[in-house]
């Protein structure tokens, strides 16, 4: 049996096909070559965020928040923060209170498992999501000091995004920038 659409039919097919590609176009996906995972389009920055800015000062946390784009490809499957720049090199963290969610500072969303490492001798913290923030989502880390450092400076962590998948292969953000300030003397 022959179909036969005439040219009404001819011209709605005509109309729909272009729907049809992009209705059916694959999702964008992460790039694996030679088994490393990059993303497709990586986050581009890191917003930093602290609202205790003296000298000793306790009860913070430092907030590291990065939007993942549409068309990341993959998830994120973690980030790395190192310390490159401050005068206080010793001042510890609980490691243990890492936590992460997605949104924002004062406008939290669900929380995010998170597994969280730190290395004192190279100020790095490896931090690793186990279930990936998703391309369009805003997540959150924060990170708790035990006391902000002891003494006033400028202290600059460099961030690195990792996407989650085998072999992954980080993109760099940039840098937060911690400003400290000696407190008030009497």
């Amino acid at each position: 049996m022959k179909l036969s659409l005439g040219v009404a039919g001819a011209a709605l097919v005509s109309l729909v096909s272009p729907l049809a590609v992009v209705v059916g176009a694959p999702a964008v996906r992460a790039v694996e070559l030679q088994g490393q995972t990059w993303f497709a389009k990586p986050p581009w920055t890191v917003e930093f965020r602290n609202y205790y800015s003296y000298a000793m000062q306790s009860g913070g946390e430092y907030y590291f928040t990065v939007t993942l784009p549409e068309q990341a490809g993959v998830g994120l499957g973690g980030l790395m923060i190192q310390q490159t720049r401050g005068v206080d090199t010793t001042f510890g963290f609980d490691v243990n209170a890492t936590r992460a969610f997605l949104g924002v500072p004062r406008r939290e969303g669900r929380p995010l498992p998170v597994e969280s490492r730190f290395d004192q001798n190279s100020r790095q913290f490896d931090i690793r999501f186990p279930e990936p923030p998703q391309p369009g989502q805003t997540v959150t880390l924060a990170l708790r000091p035990w006391n902000n450092p002891n003494q006033a400076d400028t202290y600059m962590f460099s961030v690195q995004a990792v996407p989650a998948g085998p072999n992954p292969v980080p993109a760099s953000l940039g840098f937060a920038t911690l400003a400290i300030y000696d407190g008030l003397r009497f």
